[in-house]
C-alpha cells in the first residue's frame, strides 16, 4: 500500500476529506519523528511501540573489495509490535 492509498482508506474510514487525512497522517510521522528524536518512546497501546535502538560499532566487509571495514557506533529507529497485534498478523 502507497502513501497515497493509505491517505485514501483512512479518509474513507474516517468519513473525512482526502485532504484533512493526509493533514493528520503526516502529523503523526512528524511526531513519531520528533519523539524518536529527543530519544523517547512512543507507545500505542494494542499497536506496538517506537522507540530508538543504540548499534555498536562493529567490524565489517566492503564487498566489493572484500578490505575490513570499520563500521561506526549509531542509533536507529526500531518498532516493537504488541502482542495483540502480532497475533492478529499472524
Amino acid at each position: 500500500m502507497t502513501k497515497a492509498e493509505f491517505i485514501a482508506k483512512v479518509a474513507q474510514k474516517a468519513k473525512i476529506s482526502k485532504a484533512l487525512s493526509e493533514k493528520a497522517i503526516n502529523c503523526f510521522v512528524d511526531v513519531v519523528k520528533e519523539t524518536l528524536k529527543k530519544g523517547d518512546k512512543l507507545s500505542l497501546v494494542g499497536f506496538g511501540t517506537f522507540g530508538v535502538a543504540k548499534r555498536k560499532a562493529r567490524n565489517g566487509r566492503n564487498p566489493q573489495t572484500g578490505k575490513p571495514i570499520k563500521i561506526p557506533a549509531k542509533k536507529v529507529p526500531k518498532f516493537s509490535a504488541s502482542p495483540s497485534f502480532r497475533k492478529m498478523v499472524k
